[in-house]
C-alpha cells in the first residue's frame, strides 16, 4: 500500500499496559500499511525487531520516557540497549527542568550523552511543548540541533497536551527547512495529520495510523 502519508507515520504503541500481542499487531499493521517505523518502549524493541526483521519497517525506541528527568547515564544506557536490541531510531525526552532552570550546560550534556550512545542512529529530541513557553521551545530546538540530533519532536502524549500547529511552525522556523520535525500527541485523524504536515512536520507520531491512511483513500 503506497499511501503518500504512510511513509511519514511512526506507528506508535507506548501505553504501559501494552501486551506482546499488541506489539505484534502494531508490527503487522506497519507492514500492511507501509509505515516508516513502529515506536515502542525499550523493553519491546527486540520483540518488534524480530517481528519486522524481513520487512522494510524500522524500529524506534523511546528513551527517558515520558518524564526525561532521569540521569543522563540512564538515558544513554537505555539508548544503547535499544540500539543493541534492534532499534534504528531513538526518541529521547529532554530534561525539561534543566532547560527551564537555564542550566544550559547540563541540558546540553544530557542530549550529547544520548547522541554519543546511539551515534549511528536517528535521534529525535522530545521537547514537550505543552510545558514550555515559545521562547523555551525555540531555545530547546536550537540546542538539540547543535547537539547533533536529527529531529525535534513535539510531545510524549503523556503530559498536559499534544501536538499543536502553532508549535510545529515555531519548531520548523527554529531548526530550518532541512531538519526533522516530528509532530506527535493527539493526532487522531487524517485532517489532524495534514495540519501538522502543512505546519512543517515531516514525521507524524500516532497510534491512529491505520485510520489516517484509510481516510486518505476515501
Amino acid at each position: 500500500m503506497n499511501n503518500s502519508i504512510s511513509k511519514l507515520i511512526d506507528h506508535t504503541m507506548l501505553k504501559p499496559e501494552a501486551s506482546v500481542e499488541e506489539i505484534r499487531k502494531l508490527c503487522i499493521e506497519a507492514k500492511e500499511f507501509g509505515f516508516h517505523l513502529v515506536c515502542v518502549n525499550s523493553a519491546y524493541v527486540n520483540v518488534a525487531y524480530n517481528f519486522l526483521i524481513h520487512s522494510n519497517v524500522k524500529v524506534c525506541s523511546v528513551v527517558g520516557f515520558p518524564l526525561g528527568a532521569m540521569m543522563k547515564e540512564a538515558k544513554a544506557y537505555e539508548a544503547k540497549f535499544a540500539v543493541d536490541s534492534g532499534a534504528d531510531e531513538i526518541d529521547m525526552v529532554m530534561n525539561i527542568g534543566f532547560l527551564k532552570s537555564r542550566k544550559i550546560d547540563l541540558f546540553e550534556r544530557d542530549i550529547k550523552k544520548v547522541r554519543d550512545a546511539c551515534s549511528a542512529s536517528i535521534l529525535k529530541v522530545i521537547i514537550e511543548t505543552c510545558l514550555l513557553t515559545d521562547e523555551e521551545k525555540i531555545l530547546a530546538c536550537k540546542i538539540a540541533k547543535e547537539c547533533g540530533a536529527d529531529f525535534v519532536k513535539t510531545s510524549t502524549g503523556f503530559s498536559k497536551g499534544g501536538a499543536e500547529e502553532h508549535d510545529v511552525k515555531i519548531m520548523r522556523e527554529a531548526v530550518g527547512k532541512d531538519f526533522g520535525v516530528k509532530a506527535s500527541g493527539g493526532i487522531k485523524t487524517y485532517d489532524d495529520a495534514l495540519k501538522m504536515i502543512n505546519a512543517g512536520a515531516n514525521r507524524i507520531g500516532t497510534s491512529n495510523g491505520v485510520a489516517i491512511v484509510k481516510a486518505e483513500k476515501q
